[in-house]
């Protein structure tokens, strides 16, 4: 995977003798930084930039890139970006943050390489981010195929629309993984469950599908929603207990992650007993008014860990719920959004409804973002939901855990200022 990830490097970069590949590119050179005092950089600083921040203090970066967008007057075209990243106290003195190339036929895509993304059904610079993937970390390498953006369906007059996609790619954060928690040196007392510490080169999945019911073209009200769920599984893992183990990925395992299903004899037990690697996801909506040159949006988004809350066997207490304004052009703000979020319920009560079928019915303690292997649902550090779920390069423990405090209740109210 490496070797093609450095093939696929070496080809954009011997393309300049074809100057029709370099047709409208566009370049862009960045740099900033930080001085300060504290034990870490302020949160807002490091939240939500695609992991282009480090929480250390008096920092700096330089970033190139050149990317070459699609060209919308066509219906086949494609797409490619290199973009490179320095930087003095971050993680790595220089890394790639985005290498890809595209290829488009109207709303159908296919992706390869890293590439960043915005969470869906939200502002990108308001919000504090998706429940499930977000813009807090960086891009992960991968294969995606899809529709990116909405495509009608036949024969209901362009009132009702889909998109969606299927992705696979691999985790490139070894190095910081094995460096962060000290080659694994984390273990839990004798008697104590044995959990993961970190994994290598562990393999991401993700899939979503999206609708749309109404045409804003036609009709100022108009209703999103959907399923994304994202996993992770293969790689060597490393445990607590000081011993490692190559989780199964076959082709039959890809297939597995993809449905999803229960591993087969190959797999952990507990995998045999539920599904394949670790599973998270969230349902999205968001229901939009546009009355003359205002946007109006009401949005609500419901995470789960397992499937006691895929469905509704649980109440859907836990949530993120936004109210977005988007105003007319003027000169002074151009976005309010308030935002609400709460992970205090966890599937309700530990012990609840005592039965003589059921003399103690356990549920609750869902542990958002943590997995019992895979660890925490981060890449290099960072989150890769929301952003207030406080990411785990904040430990000092040498753990890839989301700790106690993502039991939270936050609100949140942002504006978006224009000056002149």
């Amino acid at each position: 995977m490496r070797k093609l990830w450095i093939s696929i490097l070496s080809l954009i970069m011997m393309v300049p003798a074809y100057s029709q590949f370099f047709k409208n590119s566009e370049y862009m050179v960045r740099m900033g930084g930080e001085l300060g005092k504290g034990d870490h950089n302020p949160f807002w600083f490091n939240a939500n930039k695609h992991g282009v921040s480090t929480i250390n203090n008096n920092n700096g970066y330089l970033r190139a890139s050149v990317m070459r967008p699609f060209d919308l007057n066509k219906d086949f075209t494609y797409s490619w970006g290199v973009d490179l990243v320095g930087g003095v106290h971050y993680n790595s003195a220089v890394y790639l943050q985005q290498l890809y190339f595209s290829l488009k036929y109207k709303p159908l895509m296919l992706e390869i390489g890293s590439i960043e993304r915005e969470p869906e059904l939200k502002n990108p610079y308001l919000s504090t981010g998706g429940l499930t993937l977000s813009n807090n970390n960086h891009p992960i390498p991968q294969v995606r195929l899809g529709l990116a953006e909405y495509w009608a369906v036949p024969f209901t007059n362009e009132w009702f629309s889909i998109k969606g996609h299927i992705a696979y790619g691999m985790y490139f954060d070894n190095g910081f993984q094995k460096k962060f928690t000290d080659d694994g040196a984390f273990r839990t007392p004798p008697g104590e469950m044995t959990i993961g510490v970190y994994v290598k080169n562990a393999i991401f999945h993700s899939k979503a599908l999206y609708g749309k019911i109404g045409n804003e073209e036609k009709f100022p009200l108009w209703f999103e929603g959907g399923l994304e769920m994202p996993a992770r599984f293969g790689g060597k893992c490393y445990m607590s207990d000081g011993t490692s183990f190559k989780a199964p990925h076959k082709l039959s395992d890809f297939i597995r992650i993809l449905v999803p299903l229960n591993g087969d004899d190959s797999s952990l037990q507990m995998d045999q007993d539920n599904v394949l690697g670790d599973h998270l996801g969230s349902w999205n909506f968001a229901l939009n008014y546009k009355y003359s040159d205002w946007l109006f949006k009401v949005y609500f988004e419901h995470q789960f860990n397992d499937h006691s809350q895929l469905f509704a066997e649980y109440s859907w207490r836990d949530a993120l719920v936004g109210l977005q304004i988007d105003f007319p052009k003027n000169r002074i703000i151009d976005c309010f959004l308030f935002e609400w979020l709460k992970s205090t319920d966890q599937s309700g009560p530990v012990y609840w409804d005592t039965t003589i079928a059921f003399p103690e019915q356990i549920s609750a303690l869902d542990d958002y973002y943590n997995h019992g292997i895979y660890g925490g649902w981060q890449y290099a550090g960072m989150g890769m939901g929301n952003s207030l779920f406080i990411s785990p390069i904040y430990n000092t423990n040498k753990q890839l855990l989301f700790m106690a405090f993502q039991y939270l209740l936050a609100i949140d109210i942002s504006m978006k200022i224009f000056y002149l």
